[in-house]
């Protein structure tokens, strides 16, 4: 193999090993931006849930309020009493 020939193989290996490099920046800039878009998503659906459990409490604590305050199924006289 003369030095030309040696040359020309090796400048064509580099040009291949710069585009699998340029090739895997583009992957891992497209999953980076993947990744933060999940992570706001989650972010927003944790922020959710939080309040849809207050929510939930809250309307917990009214019912058992009022059960705590009418009268309770037991306590009543049946109708044909």
């Amino acid at each position: 193999m003369s030095r030309d020939e040696a040359s020309a193989a090796l400048a064509e290996r580099l040009e291949s090993l710069e585009s699998r490099i340029a090739y895997q920046e583009h992957w891992l800039d497209t999953l980076d931006r993947a990744v933060a878009a999940q992570e706001a998503r989650l972010t927003k659906l944790e922020r959710l849930n939080a309040l849809m459990q207050d929510k939930l409490r809250e309307q917990q604590r009214t019912l058992q309020e009022i059960d705590a305050d009418g009268p309770r199924p037991e306590d009543e006289v049946p109708p044909h009493y």
